[in-house]
């Protein structure tokens, strides 16, 4: 096993700018959310506690990319900010997430309040859920696996046209499994960085 673990010195490095658009947010922060940031440099604190890699399949190992700060981040021409209009995030699950309705419908309360902690500020609000079926994807089963797999990129084209006015992003949410083409063994998720659809 493998351990990442970063230090003080290289947490502020990455989530400190210079930049003075940033500076300007940091100074507007209110008492409670500077602590929160100040916790996240203690060392042994729970925000950036140590990953622990298992095996060499895991994704850090087996997918190499370059680290990103949070000036790089926020530079990103591609990042998508909430505007007036748009500050809900919207939740459509697809299938049963569990063996029952209520199971269901646990997790999705979970999810919520998640994603209302994480995205703070943004409001949540769940979709009626929706059989597989209402989707009218393609699928397959698995040859492998024998699972059934729905298409993951005719999944994003329907969300696309679910998405409300008010929409910042609408998330997908199935236990299915997915692929992206059908030479693709399967994918964890996708997402369309310009509609503002994970999956």
């Amino acid at each position: 096993m493998q351990t990442v673990l970063h230090s003080e010195h290289t947490l502020k490095t990455a989530l400190i700018s210079k930049n003075p658009e940033l500076v300007k947010q940091y100074e507007q922060l209110d008492p409670r959310e500077q602590r929160l940031l100040n916790e996240a440099f203690r060392p042994g604190s729970d925000l950036f506690g140590p990953i622990t890699l298992h095996s060499p399949s895991d994704w850090i190992i087996s997918h190499p990319e370059a680290p990103q700060d949070f000036e790089e981040f926020f530079s990103d021409l591609h990042r998508k900010s909430p505007s007036s209009g748009k500050q809900t995030i919207y939740i459509q699950c697809i299938g049963l997430l569990g063996n029952t309705r209520s199971i269901s419908e646990e997790y999705l309360k979970w999810l919520k309040g998640y994603c209302e902690a994480f995205f703070y500020g943004l409001t949540v609000k769940l979709l009626e859920p929706i059989p597989v079926s209402a989707t009218r994807c393609s699928f397959r089963v698995n040859d492998s696996t024998r699972n059934l797999q729905i298409h993951a990129g005719q999944i994003l084209t329907f969300l696309k046209k679910k998405k409300p006015e008010d929409a910042f992003c609408v998330v997908g949410i199935t236990m299915i499994d997915l692929y992206p083409r059908d030479s693709w063994n399967f994918v964890f998720g996708q997402a369309s960085l310009t509609e503002g659809i994970p999956f």
